[in-house]
């Protein structure tokens, strides 16, 4: 194993050089520019996630009387106005309306509808008070039809957080984390496979076999093309900084994810990179199997189909977690990196993250394997004897 480590570095040192001092590198930062049209458009598919997460609903803390009139006033104002335009009110029955919604609840409430039909009040932030006051007393009205009294005014008590509003922009985090997530590695990952292919063309690749083992040369390719992704990363991030900076005078407020922000970012860093990792292992596979340009280009084309699949999977169970479709793309590696990035934007249990990671780790190491397989018998089909002159000349260099 020690022997093992030393190759991959001393074939990682290479390939990192060579990357990283060329010209193409460059330009090659310049290239998330393009991408952003694609991951406009691609926003369109979170459409149902959206609604998912702008689904508001109100506790309804009344009598069972008023609160089956409200719930019928309820459905009708939906049928007339449609579902968005109204709130969903649950009923719950508690003797402490305001700790329906305490930032500590696992709930989604945004807020708590209680009192009577006849002297209503509505407990929530300000920012859900002053957007659904109106909603709500519409609703109060149509639930009171034919009372002779005047009509109710919706009392208000503000509240500072509640754990609807904590949910949603927790939600909001995880998909932002998981958007920027799969076009670093979609924007990445194909280096990979293209400076396997040209070695392969120039029998380079022949030489560093000769020299150093097959898994060796796919670990040390691996590492140094995630540390070229890091230093673009980190080129683009400062960028980034640097244009809010300039444009807004100050970073946006974000939602606090519930691992918090230092911890997010770190689980971020080592999520993208088993991500990277796992689907560059992928392609060196294919790389393995592909003799010419197009070929690459015709194996390559189902893996980054699939890898968009594996993270529409996470997406579309950011808003279901615990649910056996979320539990299943926590565990399915090649989406895993997106799913548990969404967890710990929602939840603050940090050891299945170290879990995750390490499940990661070991399927990247099961496919490194599978590719050096691929490698030694469609590339290394004949032995050599000039393997102990090469690896002895590599080593001396």
């Amino acid at each position: 194993m020690p022997e093992l480590i030393r190759a991959a570095w001393v074939i990682a040192r290479r390939d990192f050089a060579a990357i990283i001092f060329s010209k193409a590198f460059f330009f090659f930062l310049l290239g998330p520019v393009f991408p952003l049209a694609i991951g406009i458009a691609a926003g369109s598919i979170g459409g149902q996630v959206a609604r998912d997460i702008d689904r508001s609903s109100f506790a309804l803390v009344m009598d069972s009387a008023d609160s089956g009139a409200a719930l019928k006033a309820r459905a009708s104002l939906a049928e007339q106005l449609g579902e968005q335009r109204v709130p969903v009110l649950v009923a719950v029955e508690t003797d402490d309306p305001q700790s329906v919604i305490a930032s500590g609840k696992d709930t989604r409430f945004l807020g708590v509808l209680t009192g009577t039909l006849a002297k209503p009040r509505l407990i929530g932030t300000k920012g859900e008070v002053e957007r659904w006051q109106g909603p709500l007393e519409l609703l109060v009205e149509r639930a009171r039809e034919g009372a002779a009294a005047a009509p109710a005014t919706l009392e208000t008590q503000l509240v500072a957080e509640s754990s609807g509003s904590l949910e949603q922009g927790r939600l909001v985090t995880a998909q932002v984390g998981q958007a920027l997530l799969v076009l670093l590695t979609m924007l990445l990952a194909g280096m990979v496979l293209s400076n396997l292919v040209e070695e392969k063309t120039n029998k380079i690749i022949e030489i560093l076999a000769a020299a150093v083992p097959i898994d060796a040369i796919f670990l040390g390719k691996l590492f140094a093309m995630v540390g070229m992704a890091m230093i673009g990363i980190a080129c683009w991030t400062s960028l980034a900084l640097v244009a809010v900076l300039l444009a807004a005078n100050g970073l946006p407020a974000l939602p606090t994810p519930a691992i918090g922000w230092p911890m997010f970012l770190a689980l971020g860093i080592a999520y993208f990179a088993m991500a990277y990792l796992l689907l560059g292992s992928l392609f060196l596979g294919i790389g393995a199997m592909a003799s010419t340009v197009r070929e690459v280009q015709t194996l390559s084309m189902p893996a980054t189909m699939g890898q968009l699949l594996f993270f529409f999977l996470a997406s579309f169970s950011v808003t279901r977690l615990g649910e056996p479709i979320e539990i299943f793309a926590a565990i399915f590696p090649f989406s895993s990196p997106f799913a548990m990035l969404a967890r710990a934007a929602q939840q603050d249990v940090l050891w299945q993250h170290l879990l995750a990671l390490g499940w990661q780790a070991f399927w990247v190491l099961v496919l490194i394997r599978f590719g050096a397989r691929l490698f030694r018998r469609n590339v290394l089909k004949s032995g050599g004897g000039k393997r102990g002159l090469i690896a002895g000349l590599f080593a001396r260099s």
